[in-house]
């Protein structure tokens, strides 16, 4: 039914581009009219546009004067002047929405347009890439047309400082990656004071590569972590032991990722280590470190899963191949795998922040993205972000030939296949680019060319402008490429060579150091003496290597353009088609095929069954392959199987996460509070009124009589706060009520925080107020993040009493979440009746540590009598009642 209304009305994507075609033809319109102005005029626009936005006009506007501008501004700073389709892509975005438009049509000149327009408001646009060395170009390249019309652009990298950070925040549009955004926003909500924030607000983002970010990473969180003290012998005994399993103790599950002990395992297990129930509750982290060892050791393949370099375990990216240094994984699984390779294990990290990228991006008022392949995961994106995808015409007719999948009996077979297509299309000139799903695949391959004696270039797991200019490269005449998976490569392949890379490459040969010859090409602006005379010298490098790259283009085009192996089907669809995406841009000409055995693991796991029935049945031998559109159709099913579960269980991560993402975001709001304040007085006194509250709720609750009341309990409880032993003597205890003895109390609470004031000196305590409760808060919090792992760990198992966990994970930790909320209130209070300081006075750099008297307990107050009411003072201190505060964003939150 639903194909018979497309054919009637066209599809979803039909419809959106010809609602869009109108506003670019607007765009278009004024081309001649941008011509005519002055480059002082074309510059003078930028003023007058955000005099207009501050007039009423939006910036829907606004946009196809603004987009003309762009495209006038670029052609004459950058010689490139976007497409019709450029221009379509622009306003998808600037929509919120992603663009998904294929290899070489340009995304990177496509987000000027919609970064110009909403920088306009003054509020800031982010330009998120996957890597530094995409953020560096791309701001140094496309930074000149914003500069050209009068915007900053900022860039962050991983090396920089605060100062530096905050100077590129506070720029018209940034440049940085994912994880810089993310890390700059934790530490933001870790600091003492407000200046001390580098970022200035989640306005607008622009994601390229919008899948490697938003799926491939979403299950990945970004945590800030310190050291732990725990001792990491555990992980060399845990190691030891698995080592003296057979086949028969275990279990794997490769489709779930898991390992379990059988019942041989479990007793060997209680031998070896001496207890008694491997499964009782105090031999849990035991249980948790065999099962971590027993992963590194079957599920964990060194140079798939990691490298060892230098001592170190590194992990390996499973969609791009790189490596990811300072990535470590979680819950112990990174030391069990040091253990496995006998380098030295690094100590557990305690969380001290932790966000994943599903929560940060959706902080954003508007969010869009851009890549070559979406479309898969449209309802992914639709239902976890609110973004939908429209996909792109490409500027000239795709003509490249994807051929049907070839496969084998074999994974032999099969690279002995793979082997022999190269050796053919190398002799005959026509440029291979070769894609691996791991360092160790691409490193059989080489080795199997080196013996055939066919010159080829290797690129797995190393990012760097290097790489960038192989890449470059690989579509040049008889140029034989492997790499691991091309996510994110970021990187044109242009047939016949990139002449800006080769006339880079010479100069660099000439001596020139790459500062230079960056500024040179174009990315830097043209003043040093040095630099003008370098451009000249480039310039007419550029016109040699660019003949000669036009010449070669011709040529191989001749022989069918860019032909792409794909050596092993990837469990996403999008990846491989990303890797298909490298060829055949821009009208040229293109091929590709993939190679697939029954033994890859993608068919291992989910497709083999019916593809080997059919191989059976038609006696199919080892090297005798099998092209046939049904056998590729049948591969693409079990792609989507694995997607779809894949899909499931993100979501399932998401649903735990959102839990922690609605209180972080009450705990970050409160944080924010007390940095905006300049006064906390009365924050802590409506603190320790609702400690009062409780208190008195606590000891009093027990009877309606006031003779029968609890008040040497009541008294004892308040001395750890701030009540004087003997303070308050209760003569007639009948005639006491509820609200006389809270008055009384306050009063004397009012009494001794006047004293410590005046001990202490008044600026001093209202600075001790903000970093004690600051500090209060970012301690509180770090054990909540551990107690909410640990809770979450542990639910799963209630499933098996016929509850949901994630309800459950809900419901439990809301009460811990307001466990925390008294903890704090607790805290704060009882530290800032006792403090006291050394002999000078606190400076706003270096805040003297709190002093505590001895007697002060520990021990924080627990809730023993009813919890919090509506109306109650919310325990964060705001001064707000419980419902207009805390106790509605809590609500939200589970």
């Amino acid at each position: 039914m639903l194909k018979i209304f497309e054919k009637i009305a066209g599809s979803f994507n039909e419809r959106e581009i010809k609602r869009l075609w109108p506003i670019v033809d607007k765009v278009m319109g004024l081309e001649n009219d941008m011509k005519k102005l002055t480059d002082e005029e074309l510059r003078g626009k930028t003023a007058e546009f955000k005099q207009r936005i501050v007039n009423g006009e939006s910036l829907d506007d606004i946009l196809p004067e603004a987009f003309a501008v762009v495209r006038e501004a670029s052609d004459r700073v950058l010689g490139m002047r976007h497409f019709r389709v450029q221009v379509l892509g622009g306003v998808v975005l600037h929509q919120g929405r992603i663009a998904e438009m294929k290899t070489g049509e340009g995304k990177t000149l496509v987000a000027t347009l919609p970064a110009y327009l909403n920088a306009l408001t003054g509020e800031g646009v982010h330009i998120v890439t996957v890597n530094d060395y995409l953020a560096k170009r791309d701001r140094e390249w496309m930074g000149k047309v914003y500069e050209f019309l009068g915007l900053s652009v900022g860039l962050i990298q991983h090396d920089m400082d605060n100062a530096q950070r905050k100077l590129s925040y506070a720029a018209d549009i940034t440049y940085g990656t994912n994880n810089e955004y993310g890390f700059d926003y934790l530490r933001d909500n870790m600091v003492i004071y407000k200046d001390q924030m580098v970022q200035r607000g989640l306005n607008f983002a622009i994601v390229d590569e919008v899948d490697s970010i938003l799926i491939d990473e979403a299950r990945t969180p970004l945590i800030i972590s310190g050291m732990g003290t725990e001792s990491t012998d555990k992980y060399y005994k845990a190691d030891r032991f698995v080592k003296t399993l057979g086949s028969d103790d275990y279990t794997i599950d490769e489709k779930a990722n898991t390992v379990a002990l059988t019942d041989s395992g479990v007793k060997k297990a209680e031998r070896y280590f001496n207890v008694e129930n491997l499964a009782d509750m105090d031999n849990m982290e035991l249980n948790h470190h065999i099962i971590q060892a027993l992963k590194a050791h079957t599920l964990m393949k060194k140079d798939r899963d990691y490298i060892v370099k230098d001592g170190e375990v590194i992990i390996v990216d499973e969609f791009t191949g790189r490596l990811m240094f300072g990535r470590r994984y979680s819950d112990g699984l990174h030391q069990a795998i040091e253990a496995k390779e006998g380098v030295k294990i690094q100590n557990e990290n305690r969380t001290l922040a932790t966000i994943t990228f599903q929560n940060y991006f959706r902080m954003y008022k508007k969010l869009a993205g851009m890549t070559g392949t979406a479309k898969t995961e449209e309802q992914e994106f639709r239902e976890i972000y609110g973004l939908d995808v429209v996909e792109i015409p490409t500027n000239k007719p795709m003509i490249r030939v994807d051929n049907p999948d070839v496969i084998y009996k074999t994974v032999n077979a099969k690279y002995r296949a793979i082997v022999n297509e190269i050796e053919e299309s190398y002799k005959k000139g026509q440029p291979v680019l070769v894609g691996t799903i791991s360092i160790e695949k691409s490193e059989i391959l080489s080795g199997m060319l080196k013996k055939k004696g066919i010159p080829h270039q290797v690129l797995n797991a190393k990012y760097h402008e290097k790489e960038a200019e192989i890449i470059a490269q690989a579509g040049r005449k008889g140029t034989v490429t492997i790499a691991t998976n091309m996510a994110g490569r970021g990187t044109d392949i242009m047939l016949g060579g990139n002449p800006e890379f080769l006339a880079k490459q010479r100069m660099r040969e000439m001596g020139y150091p790459d500062e230079i010859i960056n500024a040179a090409a174009g990315y830097a602006s043209l003043t040093d003496p040095e630099v003008v005379k370098a451009r000249e010298v480039y310039k007419e490098i550029y016109r040699e290597e660019k003949e000669k790259c036009d010449r070669e283009h011709d040529e191989v085009v001749a022989l069918g353009g860019l032909h792409i192996i794909g050596s092993e089907r990837h469990e996403a669809r999008r990846i491989d088609n990303q890797l298909r995406g490298r060829s055949g841009r821009q009208g040229d000409p293109g091929s590709s095929r993939f190679y697939v055995s029954l033994e890859d693991d993608l068919m291992r796991l989910f497709g083999s069954e019916k593809v080997m029935s059919i191989m059976d049945a038609l006696g199919v031998e080892e090297d005798m392959p099998l092209e046939n559109n049904i056998l590729t159709k049948q591969i693409e099913s079990a792609q989507k199987r694995v997607e779809s579960r894949n899909f499931d269980i993100r979501k399932r991560v998401l649903q735990f996460d959102d839990v922690m993402n609605k209180q972080r975001e009450v705990i970050y709001g409160e944080r924010k509070k007390v940095l905006d304040e300049e006064n906390l007085r009365e924050n802590i006194m409506s603190m320790v009124e609702a400690i009062v509250d409780e208190s008195i709720e606590i000891y009093t609750g027990v009877s309606k009589y006031s003779e029968e009341w609890d008040y040497d309990g009541l008294f004892n409880h308040l001395n750890q706060y701030f009540l004087p032993k003997g303070s308050i003597i209760v003569e007639n205890k009948e005639e006491v009520t509820k609200e006389g003895l809270k008055e009384a109390i306050m009063e004397i609470a009012e009494r001794e925080y006047r004293k410590k004031e005046e001990e202490i000196g008044e600026s001093n305590m209202r600075e001790l107020e903000r970093v004690v409760l600051l500090r209060t808060i970012d301690s509180k919090w770090m054990d909540h993040i551990d107690a909410m792992d640990d809770l979450r760990d542990g639910i799963g198992l209630r499933a098996y009493g016929q509850v949901d966990p994630v309800i459950e994970y809900q419901k439990e930790g809301y009460e811990m979440f307001q466990e925390l909320i008294r903890n704090i209130q607790a805290d704060t209070v009882r530290i800032l009746y006792h403090i006291s300081l050394q002999k000078e006075a606190p400076k706003r750099e270096q805040v003297a540590k709190p002093i505590m008297d001895n007697s002060a307990p520990s021990e924080p107050v627990r809730n023993k009598g009813k919890k919090i009411g509506r109306n109650d003072p919310c325990p964060c201190g705001s001064g707000k009642k419980y419902k207009n505060c805390c106790g509605k964003n809590v609500k939200e939150a589970v």
